[in-house]
This record gives C-alpha cells, structure tokens and sequence, in this order.
C-alpha cells in the first residue's frame, strides 16, 4: 500500500505535487482509471481514482474517505533538546513518527550545545516516515522554543513527565500513566479500539502526555525546578546512561507499549 500526500481537495478533487505526482505516475507507473491512496495529514485516508496522470500534477477524485488512519489510542507531545549531531536527532524523529507521536517540539536548553535545527527538513522527513508508516495524521513539528517557555506553555491538564538525572523520588514512565491513566493503561487486558476505527468524538477524550527530554549535558537545576514547580513528574527510563535520542526513543516506545494498540 502507497500513501501520497496533499493538502488540500478542491470540489472533491486532490492535485498532487509534482514530487508526489512523479513518485505516482514515473516510479510506481499508476494509470487514469486506478484507485490510489492519498492523506491530507489530519488523520483520513482518502481512496481515489487518479483521473490525469499527469507527472507534473497528477490529479484524482475521492471515491471513499475514512477518518482516523493509522492514529493511537493517545496524544503524544516529545519535546526534545536537539543532539551536537545532528544526524542523531533526524534519526529520533524519523523513528518516533513511525512509532506514534503527535507533536516533535525541539526545545533548547540551558546545557544545550546545539542551538539551530533545520525545521523544514525535519517536516520532511516526518512525513517521508508517516507515509511509510501507513499513517493518516502527520505529526507537527512547531519551531524551537527555550525549554523554559515549553516548560510555561504546555497544557495544563497534560500528563506531564520530565526525564532528569537527579537524587530523588522518581518514577518510571509506565507507572505515571497507570496512575494517570488506569482506564487505558495496558492495552494486552483493556479493549482498546482498532486504529484504523477510532471514533472521532474518542479523539478529544485521549490521553494528552508530554514527555521533556534534555540535551547531553541534562537541564539545569533552575529548568529542572521550573518544570517541578509546574507540575510536571520527575521520571526515570532506567539504570543506564542514554544518549539524548535513546531517552527519546524508550520514552516513545514505553508509551506505545503502554498505551497503543
């Protein structure tokens, strides 16, 4: 199964990019008449007829539309400090929007070493990555904030989880969401609905989890102060030293096992 994505329909009608319309018509060799998969990113698979196979702007009519695609059973904020490599972080990105993620936030922090990331290349390949995935809803990937103004700005009634290196009373993430979540926590004894027919008046009543990931060199204690201060949970992902996009990745993939399908 292909995905292709476009933004917008006009009177029923999606005309695709001319990258997306090469990669439909050159590559893959569709045809006028042939049914094809297109995504607008909100999370609905749109089954088409490709009317003009036209290379430079392939156009095709929606024939059956369903909504939620490919979503989870949850929302899922990862806001990450980015690596001195930056390849590190592209990985980390790509990775965590094949598992599940809603938001890609890139933070900055006080100990952070690198400072600027390339954001529209990140969009890309988030959505090379929910394409490949057999995903519906594309990820946002919002530009990068100070990890204090995140720490301010995200939602209150979010389960908020902070990763931090410090002595003290922690928990693990799966044992914040079974006290925040016992109604869908562990999705192996609870039945949970299909991916792909998820309601959509369920999806307002999701989970909202943000999990806050520091840089190499951990946040500072005012940042880690800050976010206590504010109600978010200390948690911790283990024993071992992980890098920046490894603590991303067990946290991404703890929520998932905990809460997906």
């Amino acid at each position: 199964m292909e995905l292709f994505y476009c933004q917008n329909a006009s009177d029923g009608v999606f005309t695709l990019n001319e990258e997306e319309s090469a990669h439909c018509v050159r590559v893959l060799r569709h045809k006028a008449g042939e049914t094809i998969n297109v995504i607008d990113g909100s999370g609905t698979l749109y089954e088409c007829e490709l009317l003009d196979a036209n290379p430079k702007g392939a156009a095709c009519k929606v024939q059956v539309a369903s909504s939620c695609f490919g979503v989870h059973p949850y929302r899922l904020t990862m806001a990450v400090c980015p690596t001195k490599n930056i390849d590190r972080y592209e990985w980390f990105t790509e990775k965590a929007t094949e598992i599940g993620v809603d938001v890609i936030a890139t933070v900055i922090g006080d100990h952070s070493e690198r400072r600027t990331v390339k954001t529209d290349r990140l969009r890309r390949l988030v959505l090379s990555a929910t394409k490949q995935s057999l995903k519906g809803a594309l990820p946002e990937v919002p530009e990068p904030v100070s990890v204090k103004d995140f720490i301010l700005s995200a939602p209150a009634d979010a389960i908020k989880m902070i990763c931090y290196c410090f002595e003290g009373e922690k928990r693990s993430i799966p044992e914040v969401l079974s006290s925040e979540t016992p109604s869908v926590m562990y999705h192996q004894s609870t039945v949970m609905p299909d991916r792909s027919t998820v309601m959509p008046d369920q999806i307002g009543h999701l989970p909202e989890i943000c999990i806050l990931i520091g840089p190499e060199g951990d946040f500072s204690p005012a940042e880690a102060e800050l976010a206590i201060a504010h109600g978010w949970k200390p948690v911790t992902l283990g024993s071992s030293r992980l890098r920046t996009e490894t603590a991303a990745m067990v946290a991404v993939t703890q929520v998932y096992t905990c809460l997906g399908d």
